[in-house]
């Protein structure tokens, strides 16, 4: 009796010292358990290498790196999918937006533009940039339009949206691949050239330093100036070191992939001179720097502007906010046209990545989108999201299928493993404990 009571007691005390750690840093107990979920996964997957074919191949600077720049089509559109599903909306056609985006920036670069400025013209990648940006922000807005002001629910808009963006983008190109677009416009991809070096990811990596601890800083002073509640000191120079660890941590990792041998040589014969043996490390890929700035950009208009507010508001309470004075549908259209708006900055990375553009580009797309958000904590119920949590999200299902990838898993299981992710985690999800749902409750 006296041993279970002691037992008690200890785990009762293990607890109180894991309640008042997560209460006294303000950590969501969610982005907890998405990087635990994180570490399991890439350990598994480097391990299960080393046992049974003598050499892990996931916990490698080569491996990460491509990982990131896999993650970021993905983690953008879900940023953007995190405001859709927080209004009590969904968008089933973004994957096939990516596929007519494509062909529509291919086209333009490889069939038309050079009629007019020439080809391998220095415009040539800019003018494809902006007009896939115009063109999915309208596709996004024209569905906004039919469901906010039309009143036709955005699941039967968005399924339509699937099936006619993937038909124009077939017909528009008439099932061919167009290649290959311009090379400047094949650098936003990533790749050896696609990358910024190691100086200029340690100059990012130093400014990131800095603005993790201007975050902190200004956070604490505005709780002082407002009379809020204080984090305790340790509680701030934890958070900062973890964010510097974080920081440069990831700076190391990219700058410890070279150039291959081969990429090497070419760029040695170009500039005129002997690099044979030389070590040229990747750096920062550009669509991981884009979607970092996406993602802080999302998170700032999430959860600094007026914007935000009345797209939490609305997915709270769409009655209540439109009796508050809230435009809810105009809001709504804004939210779709945002949505369109980051499809094409994926489409541009996309196809960018593979050098060419083609009908079959995004395919289900849309469901890791919507599973990278809902595993990143976004309530299907509305009202509930943030925007590192998707992009999270994103990187744990794309970690998933690269692992599988890599251990020769074939491609009918990767699919059922994917899709038993969100599913296994909304259960969870639905099952937490009443002490997990009474902290996570305050902590929000």
């Amino acid at each position: 009796m006296n041993d279970t009571t002691s037992s008690d007691n200890a785990n009762d005390k293990q607890e109180s010292l894991i309640s008042r750690f997560i209460a006294s840093t303000e950590i969501d107990p969610r982005l907890l358990g998405m990087l635990g979920a994180l570490a399991l996964i890439w350990f598994g997957f480097h391990f299960y290498g080393v046992i049974f074919n003598n050499f892990g191949a996931f916990l490698t600077p080569r491996n990460l790196w491509n990982l990131s720049v896999q993650t970021s089509s993905i983690g953008i559109m879900a940023t953007g999918m995190v405001l859709v599903i927080v209004t009590r909306n969904i968008d089933l056609s973004v994957g096939s937006m990516i596929g007519v985006i494509a062909m529509a920036m291919g086209l333009l670069q490889v069939e038309y533009l050079p009629q007019f400025v020439g080809l391998g013209h220095w415009s040539i990648w800019m003018i494809a940039v902006v007009f896939g940006l115009i063109f999915g922000t309208l596709i996004g807005a024209l569905h906004g339009w039919l469901i906010a002001y039309r009143e036709i629910p955005a699941f039967i808009v968005t399924l339509g949206g699937l099936m006619v963006w993937r038909g124009m983008a077939f017909l528009s190109g008439g099932g061919r691949t167009i290649s290959p677009v311009d090379p400047t416009f094949a650098l936003l991809g990533g790749g050896p050239y696609g990358a910024v070096g190691a100086t200029l990811s340690w100059v990012i990596g130093i400014v990131a330093c800095l603005g993790v601890a201007y975050i902190l800083y200004s956070g604490r002073q505005s709780r002082i100036k407002h009379d809020f509640h204080l984090r305790p000191m340790w509680a701030e120079v934890m958070l900062a070191l973890v964010g510097w660890a974080t920081i440069i941590g990831s700076v190391l990792l990219v700058n410890s992939y070279p150039w291959p041998k081969g990429i090497v040589r070419q760029y040695g014969a170009r500039i005129g001179q002997d690099l044979e043996g030389s070590f040229i490390s990747h750096g920062f890929a550009i669509p991981v720097l884009i979607l970092a700035a996406v993602g802080i950009g999302m998170t700032i208009l999430m959860t600094r502007t007026r914007f935000g507010r009345y797209v939490f508001a609305i997915g709270g309470n769409p009655e209540a906010a439109s009796l508050a004075g809230i435009d809810t549908k105009w809001v709504t259209m804004k939210v779709f046209a945002l949505m369109g708006m980051l499809t094409a900055i994926a489409s541009v990375i996309a196809s960018a990545r593979l050098n060419s553009a083609t009908n079959a580009l995004g395919i289900l797309d849309e469901l890791y989108v919507i599973a990278a958000a809902v595993i990143g904590g976004t309530s299907l119920a509305g009202g509930v999201g943030k925007i590192y949590g998707a992009i999270l999200g994103a990187l744990v299902m794309q970690s998933l299928q690269s692992g599988m990838v890599l251990i020769g898993f074939d491609s009918a299981i990767q699919r059922i493993v994917v899709g038993m992710v969100p599913v296994s985690y909304t259960h969870l999800r639905a099952h937490e404990t009443e002490a997990d749902l009474v902290c996570r409750l305050l902590l929000e």
